[in-house]
């Protein structure tokens, strides 16, 4: 079975100092109450390092927001999956609709970064969805097929399991905008049933397909009531303490 996992995606934001008062909170709080869900903070490369030492020993997992697929070599101001575990990391996200819109990684790119990934023995939070000109044409579902098929190009079916899909509909992400749980669980059923046909139903069942666009205290209960809705990519409400443990402890 799918298990749950809920990121925090601090993007561009919090110096390290704001970082580890965060993170204090945070692991208080969860130390108080657990969760039955993996908990994942995406920090800047900067405070990487300082929040390892923090989560030491906690419940609370580290996420770099990119990788660049190379092996360690001239790459002026890159960091290698390498460096990400070295450095604490678990998971990378890999693949946000940021990074494609403006940095222009394409499908192969990603492709490249989830296997160096996986290489380096990191848990890619692979990220797919459409822009709103694609939804308002129909063809989410055409988008979602081709960025999910070429992005996981020869991974095999015995590491598809490390790998965690979070469907973030382009035209929800930081407007105040949210799909419905409706839209969501549509999205995430097909995004199952196309890890079906390509790994069998047993590797997609374990897989965990997580939600990310504008998700916030007020929404994540409707959200998570829904079957195929194993997690979510937060935004900005992960940047406040209050407003993530909120989501945090939904249920």
């Amino acid at each position: 079975m799918a298990g749950t996992i809920i990121v925090a995606n601090w993007k561009m934001h919090k110096t390290t100092g704001q970082a580890i008062e965060f993170a204090r909170g945070l692991k208080d709080a969860l130390f108080k109450k657990p969760v039955a869900a993996a908990i994942v903070v995406a920090p800047p490369f900067t405070s990487i390092g300082a929040l390892a030492a923090e989560f030491n020993g906690s419940n609370i997992f580290l996420a770099a927001q990119n990788m660049y697929p190379a092996s360690p070599g001239a790459f002026t101001g890159e960091i290698s999956g390498e460096m990400l575990v070295d450095a604490g990391c678990q998971y990378c996200i890999v693949g946000h609709s940021e990074r494609r819109r403006l940095f222009g990684e394409d499908n192969a790119l990603i492709n490249a970064k989830i296997m160096a990934a996986l290489n380096y023995g990191l848990m890619p939070i692979f990220c797919i969805g459409e822009t709103l000109l694609e939804r308002e044409v129909g063809a989410t579902l055409m988008v979602i097929t081709s960025q999910l098929k070429e992005g996981l190009n020869k991974v095999p079916a015995n590491d598809i399991k490390k790998i965690a899909i979070a469907y973030e509909p382009v035209w929800a992400i930081g407007t105040g905008k949210t799909a419905t749980p409706g839209q969501v669980q549509e999205a995430h059923l097909f995004i199952r049933n196309l890890l079906n046909e390509v790994y069998g139903e047993k590797e997609a069942a374990s897989i965990s397909i997580i939600y990310g666009g504008s998700v916030t205290a007020a929404n994540i209960g409707s959200l998570m009531s829904q079957q195929e809705i194993n997690g979510v990519l937060v935004g900005s409400a992960s940047l406040d303490l209050a407003s993530f443990l909120a989501i945090v402890n939904f249920n």
